[in-house]
């Protein structure tokens, strides 16, 4: 066991090390190493090509393979540059940061929780640009409001430990999912306004399937909805986190509001719906800045039929 805990230590501390050497580097620097990565990752390594592959070809069928493996290209340089940017934030001064990553929309949220009676605003988000870089909300936010993250945790304690204190270097509070109702409540008890970020389009397990929709020429994809289930116990404004990247290095996040008249009383899940739909413009736009490594469809309605009905019999 001790031997356990010094090995993950060593390692967060290797990878910490590493990491702050290279994010000393200017961006032009880190956008040549990225180039050169872009060409191991692709060409020599090959990494997760096929579920790349597979994914797009599924999601735009009426693009010829020359369109499909442009995008795929456009992926993977992107996707290079979004581990040195990640990299870079370990060191990033706050003006860096506030440079670089922009953020519109801010003081109608603001509003709502300083000067209205509402404890919550729900951001929603997808895998798209530099998620890791949304990190540095507290910079733009009035220092009076708590932003919180929900996420996973990794397997790797070390590397799980390096992405909590990455995440938390901007004064931002990180949630695993499994605690998130808790501290949500916890939150509400003391009336602490809070903006709460969840990168929703994940696929839930089985046990957390309650929601099937289109998305992405895929008729029947489950969805989290952890987020709306939560809200309904709360006074809630949705946002949507549209982000852009108007050029290398650049981004603009812009919290767009959620609710309006198509979404009120039509379905169960309102919020959730809205998201999904605005996520695939956002992705159709530029498709490249997706997160298309994920293997986002292996679990289908019937399979989860097929364990639902599994699971009734054994209650």
């Amino acid at each position: 066991m001790e031997n356990k805990k010094f090995r993950e230590n060593l390692l967060f501390y290797i990878v910490l090390g590493f990491c702050r050497f290279i994010a000393w580097f200017p961006f032009w620097l880190l956008y040549f190493l990225s180039d050169g990565l872009f060409l191991l990752t692709y060409y020599v390594v090959g990494y997760r090509r096929k579920v790349v592959r597979d994914n797009l070809q599924q999601c735009f069928p009426q693009k010829s393979i020359q369109e499909i493996v442009r995008l795929e290209k456009g992926f993977y340089h992107y996707f290079c540059d979004y581990i040195v940017e990640t990299i870079k934030m370990t060191s990033a001064s706050v003006k860096t940061m506030q440079k670089h990553m922009q953020f519109k929309g801010v003081e109608e949220m603001e509003k709502h929780l300083l000067d209205e009676e509402c404890n919550f605003v729900f951001i929603y988000l997808g895998h798209y640009c530099n998620w890791e870089w949304m990190a540095s909300l507290p910079n733009a936010v009035n220092s009076e409001i708590l932003i919180a993250q929900i996420y996973h945790p990794l397997y790797n304690k070390a590397m799980d430990r390096f992405f909590l204190r990455l995440r938390g270097r901007f004064g931002g509070e990180c949630v695993s999912m499994k605690n998130t109702l808790r501290r949500v409540i916890q939150l509400n008890k003391e009336k602490r306004p809070t903006i709460v970020g969840f990168i929703s389009d994940q696929l839930p397990k089985f046990e957390s399937m309650y929601l099937f929709m289109p998305f992405l020429n895929h008729p029947e994809t489950p969805v989290f909805t952890g987020g709306e289930q939560m809200g309904k116990r709360l006074n809630v404004k949705y946002y949507y986190a549209d982000i852009k990247r108007p050029r290398r290095g650049y981004y603009e996040c812009t919290f767009v509001p959620m609710e309006n008249e198509d979404t009120e009383g039509q379905t169960e899940y309102p919020m959730t719906e809205r998201f999904m739909q605005m996520l695939e413009d956002t992705i159709q736009r530029a498709p490249q800045y997706w997160l298309w490594t994920h293997k986002r469809w292996k679990r289908t309605k019937e399979q989860w039929l097929e364990w639902k009905a599994k699971h009734s019999k054994k209650s």
